[in-house]
């Protein structure tokens, strides 16, 4: 594994994944939240973010997380692996909100500059709803990947794959 996609519903622990297998395999992590965020969760000009996303995809080794499926183009072509993480939007939710009440305010590291964690009504129904509208319609762009892919269902199979060394 040299070039990583990960992709799932909100909450699913992306980041985190992408973040341990970038440890354990050496490899730089991007997450696309911070390409496609500017200070005060303002969304960058498409033509910049799909340039982003098309720099970071030419190069020679990492672990890209976020979703964005309108620029799916560049990472699967480049991709060697496509990791989604199929997990229960009650899971998804509890992450969600536990990470809003402890991060209330505070940047993440897997968040752009100057886009503090906040209550986003918005947000928390893209989040409560994506399994119901998002998750077949993903599960089948994932289908449609060339190379390895990996389904992970419950948090044992992520931390087992995050460990190595093989993975499912």
């Amino acid at each position: 594994m040299r070039r990583v996609v990960v992709l799932g519903p909100p909450g699913s622990g992306k980041s985190t994944l992408a973040r341990r297998l970038g440890t354990r395999l050496g490899l730089p992590v991007f997450h696309l939240d911070q390409a496609f965020h500017r200070p005060g969760w303002q969304p960058a000009p498409p033509d910049e973010f799909r340039a982003e996303v098309e720099r970071i995809s030419a190069l020679p080794a990492w672990i890209i997380d976020g979703n964005y499926t309108g620029s799916i183009a560049p990472r699967f072509a480049a991709a060697d692996t496509v990791v989604y993480l199929d997990m229960p939007t009650w899971l998804t939710m509890a992450r969600v909100l536990r990470r809003i009440a402890t991060g209330f305010g505070r940047v993440r590291p897997d968040a752009a500059p100057g886009c503090p964690e906040r209550l986003d009504r918005e947000f928390l129904h893209f989040a409560l709803t994506w399994n119901r509208i998002r998750r077949e319609r993903n599960l089948a762009l994932v289908g449609t990947f060339p190379g390895r892919v990996v389904v992970l269902r419950d948090r044992a199979a992520v931390a087992r794959f995050g460990a190595g060394p093989e993975g499912p």
